[in-house]
């Protein structure tokens, strides 16, 4: 159990890295050009209606008191009140958190679907006609940006064929999930072609590795040398990868959301900016930070179980 014990520390270290984020995020926000008193009041406003929508959120108050006072109700679990939409942010976030959540955990699923088979088929018959068509997909498909890719399945799969929904989200379970595919599958697209080229990589240095020799040797069958030595000592750099991503991927929400009208927190954050709602770009950036700080945290915890010879 010693090889855990970074799980007592490592929250501690993150603690500068939001510290750092919260910084940078609050400075960047308000250096958006435009008021939000204005843009919330329109063109007709008159100074005095400004000034007072300035004063009740604080906004005439130097900017290191602000910042100061967003700590302060951080330290007491609010994120402050949205100009836009009247209510407490994080209240008005966690409304917006089932879609983004659900929309990364499917894209990471349908992620690896893809990326295993088709990383174990190009290991296996390395410098064959199957590793080189792996290879030529994942090499074409980074170059793809995910919003021409979005754009590209709804005009095919839901135009042409009208087989899934162009946008929205649904109300049941089963609606949700099938107002996903397209969105899920844009992001999958994307993903799958790193993860599946780091997973290759990985899966033809154990292929060659003593380890997986020394089975051979004992006449154990290639199927359980690949299954049972090769694929698990594979997945420690590829579950790294896949935290990294997992970072760029809720990052990447915002268009993905935004093209297919998903009512998630990427559609928020991109609102939140153009009507100059700090408060809710504050604390968008916020959650998508500590997600990406708590999911490469499980990523290390994973990497140990995966492998006693990792040490955090």
């Amino acid at each position: 159990m010693h090889r855990y014990k970074f799980v007592l520390y490592r929250p501690l270290q993150f603690l500068p890295v939001l510290f750092g984020i919260s910084v940078i995020t609050f400075v960047l926000v308000r250096l958006i050009p435009g008021d939000p008193a204005r843009v919330l009041l329109g063109t007709k406003s008159t100074p005095a209606a400004i000034a007072a929508i300035r004063a009740q959120y604080g906004l005439d108050q130097p900017i290191w008191l602000q910042y100061f006072y967003f700590l302060q109700n951080l330290g007491h679990g609010e994120m402050g009140k949205s100009i836009l939409y009247k209510i407490d942010v994080l209240r008005l976030i966690t409304t917006r958190i089932e879609p983004t959540l659900t929309l990364v955990l499917t894209s990471v699923l349908l992620s690896l679907i893809i990326a295993v088979p088709l990383a174990s088929l190009a290991a296996r018959s390395n410098g064959g006609p199957a590793d080189h068509a792996v290879r030529f997909i994942s090499t074409f498909g980074i170059g793809f940006p995910p919003f021409w890719l979005a754009l590209m399945l709804i005009i095919f799969f839901s135009v042409r064929f009208d087989l899934f929904p162009v946008s929205g989200y649904g109300e049941t379970v089963v609606d949700k999930l099938y107002h996903l595919i397209l969105p899920s599958l844009t992001i999958a697209l994307s993903l799958s072609t790193v993860l599946m080229r780091s997973l290759r990589t990985a899966m033809i240095a154990e292929l060659k590795d003593d380890l997986a020799t020394a089975a051979r040797a004992r006449g154990m069958p290639e199927s359980i040398v690949f299954w049972r030595h090769v694929m698990p000592n594979s997945l420690v750099p590829t579950v790294n990868l896949l935290a990294v991503n997992i970072g760029w991927l809720i990052g990447g929400t915002v268009v993905v959301e935004s093209v297919f009208a998903l009512p998630g927190m990427g559609q928020l954050l991109v609102r939140a900016i153009f009507s100059r709602d700090y408060m809710v770009v504050q604390g968008v950036a916020m959650v998508f930070a500590c997600a990406t700080v708590l999911v490469n945290f499980l990523a290390d915890i994973v990497t140990v179980a995966i492998d006693p010879r990792v040490k955090q």
